[in-house]
């Protein structure tokens, strides 16, 4: 069928394939017609060449009629006296300025074909219903495509010259290696001009992702642009602009001036929800399959979890029953590291923290603050505000008994508020104005809080003489902390309780393990005076691990490393067998995410460390009503073999 607006469409433009620069760039050019596809060979002097979908129904059979598929073409048979509809294979979107008709191509009328005419009305938006009939006694074949004749393509290629391989200098390559970036820091992706002049790139050091330039002959760097977000990063072909791919956008840079533009796009896409969780169904049960780290999947019957649970598939019509559902799949194996996440979309205004405790046996208006937060926001400013202070008003309006106050600081995170503040010592009202914090930076200042007091707690029971670290997580982060405390804090303490309790994981347990098995080799004594040890970068002295119940992954495997290798003792409450390697694989849906345990740790004995229960030393568990007072009676018992274990003081 051919579509003839009015005015003809016109012949110069690029073809579009889906993606959202060519569905801009045909928008550009065409102006008041938006055709998705787009093929410049069907782009003729009268109009454009519609072409039929693969999806083909029989008026007079009342279902959809067989596709056929050659290595030439693909076709459809229609029956004799039958019409068939078909979607058009383009997608149209016509301005108000334009309107034409529908007229049949001259081969199919040979044929013996017609189609029902009809008009291309202003502001169409959609693809084209067409009607195809078959007034013949005899079945007549459609042609829904053909496969492009490569010859004339072969030909240019024959024009060509020759392209001739890269040949690369790689003797002594080695001593040509260059630091590109100036600072060390998480780095993302990365683009080198053409010319390799410049060097973009995206670093994040204490905060987000931000866009630095390398200038490489001038030898100088710059930040482009601040807070960008991790992504990918293209060149275009000419070298001129760098486009950066991130948080759901496209932005455009400039290498000759290093300006930022954001490229703004729209793209169409047909979003089939109830499909794409069924293929992500079939997906997570197949790379399970393939990948968990045991060949008999602790012998489960995985196919006939497959049938049981994709049963459920057509009832669900979110992504938090979703990944409920895969995780109760995945659950069937009995192994750590599996389960499905949904990160939906969070709330649109975070609500605020101020970095205190609230008295909750006052019970008037206001709240009464029982304690201010070590580094929170009246601790880092200089304010009149004590504890037994009461916040009365925050940015002017009252907070009143028993209702909620969380409104006042929604959106307010990180953004200055004004609090009415009254004294009762002193009968003194005052306005403070203070920079709230996220619940997050809150709750980083309440960890910070709880290591300060396991710290003095442990200092008062020893009377100084045994330090304490803790291990907030299996990274690098937290391994540059245990090694600054251990052989800086706790250097001249006679033994150190290193603390892994709620430690969630990750990969360090041979870090640490080194760290603290050291052997004394030599001392240093310059004119009879100790100064030190080696090796001076590791723990020489006697140490304990504190383990608990919510130990989970190489937090588990690094106590078992310790007791292993009889470093020293382990003291707390049983951990449960979690060590293995994750695979986290993100899925087309980027807010589902699942897991499979895919790399098993055996000993050995032969033995795999998931599912082995791991038994401390001395078994000490933390009962809930001391613990509501503040008491740990793991740590305590922690001290007290430390203590046992160096003796009594010279």
């Amino acid at each position: 069928m051919t579509a003839h607006p009015n005015p003809p469409v016109p012949e110069a433009c690029e073809p579009i394939h889906y993606t959202a620069r060519e569905f801009l760039a045909c928008r550009r050019e065409l102006r008041d017609i938006l055709i998705a596809p787009f093929d410049e060979s069907k782009c003729k002097g009268i109009g454009y060449n519609i072409s039929p979908s693969e999806l083909c129904y029989s008026v007079k059979k009342k279902h959809l009629l067989q596709i056929h598929r050659t290595e030439q073409e693909i076709y459809v048979l229609i029956p004799p006296h039958d019409t068939i509809l078909t979607l058009s294979h383009e997608y149209l979107q016509i301005s108000a300025e334009v309107a034409g008709c529908f007229l049949s191509r001259l081969h199919p009328v040979t044929q013996g074909l017609g189609n029902i005419s009809t008009t291309l009305d202003p502001c169409w938006k959609g693809m084209l219903l067409l009607a195809i009939n078959n007034p013949s006694s005899q079945k007549v074949k459609l042609t829904l495509s053909k496969k492009k004749d490569d010859k004339k393509d072969t030909k240019k290629d024959e024009k060509k010259e020759e392209v001739k391989p890269l040949v690369f200098d790689l003797e002594n390559c080695r001593d040509r290696i260059v630091r590109l970036t100036v600072n060390s820091s998480h780095l993302g992706d990365a683009v080198l001009t053409p010319k390799g002049d410049k060097l973009y790139y995206q670093a994040a050091f204490e905060g987000g992702y931000d866009l630095w330039e390398h200038d490489l002959k001038e030898n100088k760097t710059k930040i482009v642009m601040k807070s960008v977000g991790g992504g990918a990063m293209y060149p275009d072909k000419k070298g001129e602009n760098v486009f950066l791919c991130t948080g759901g956008g496209i932005k455009k840079v400039s290498v000759s001036t290093g300006e930022p533009k954001t490229v703004e796009f729209e793209a169409f896409f047909d979003y089939q929800p109830y499909g794409e969780r069924e293929y992500i169904f079939n997906h997570v049960w197949q790379q399970v399959e393939d990948k968990f780290y045991v060949k008999d999947l602790h012998g489960v019957d995985w196919k006939g979890y497959r049938e049981a649970y994709s049963r459920f598939l057509p009832y669900i019509n979110n992504n938090y029953d979703f990944q409920e559902m895969l995780s109760e799949l995945l659950g069937e194996l009995n192994g750590s590291h599996t389960g499905a996440r949904y990160y939906g979309s969070g709330a649109s205004l975070s609500t605020a923290a101020l970095g205190v405790f609230y008295d909750e046996t006052y019970n008037g208006d206001g709240l009464k603050i029982k304690e201010i937060l070590a580094k929170g926001p009246f601790a880092i400013k200089k304010t009149d505000v004590t504890p037994g202070c009461i916040i009365e008003k925050i940015d002017g309006k009252p907070i009143l008994k028993g209702r909620d106050y969380f409104p006042l600081l929604e959106g307010k995170a990180g953004r200055k508020v004004l609090l009415a503040m009254y004294n009762p010592a002193n009968g003194k009202r005052f306005d403070v104005t203070i920079k709230a914090i996220s619940s997050g930076e809150q709750s980083n200042l309440l960890y910070k809080r709880w290591v300060e007091r396991c710290r003095k707690n442990v200092d008062k029971l020893s009377n100084g003489r045994i330090g304490y670290v803790h291990v907030r997580g299996m990274d690098s982060q937290s391994f540059r902390e245990v090694y600054s405390e251990l052989l800086g804090r706790c250097r001249n303490k006679e033994a150190v309780i290193v603390d892994t309790r709620h430690n969630g994981g990750g990969w360090l347990h041979d870090d640490l393990a080194t760290l603290l098995s050291g052997k004394e080799y030599q001392r240093f004594v310059p004119r009879g005076q100790y100064i030190g040890s080696d090796p001076f970068n590791k723990w020489l002295k006697p140490s304990c691990v504190l383990i608990c119940e919510d130990n989970y992954s190489n937090a588990h495997g690094f106590p078992w490393v310790y007791k292993e290798l009889k470093i020293g003792k382990l003291i707390g409450a049983p951990v449960p067998g979690t060590m293995t390697a994750v695979w986290w694989e993100t899925q087309i849906d980027p807010t589902i995410v699942f897991g499979i345990p895919q790399v098993g740790c055996m000993d050995m004995r032969g033995q795999y460390a998931e599912n082995q229960l791991l038994t401390p030393h001395i078994e000490v568990y933390n009962a809930p009503e001391k613990a509501l007072t503040g008491e740990d009676q793991q740590l305590e018992a922690a001290v007290q073999e430390m203590l046992k274990t160096v003796g009594e003081k010279k």
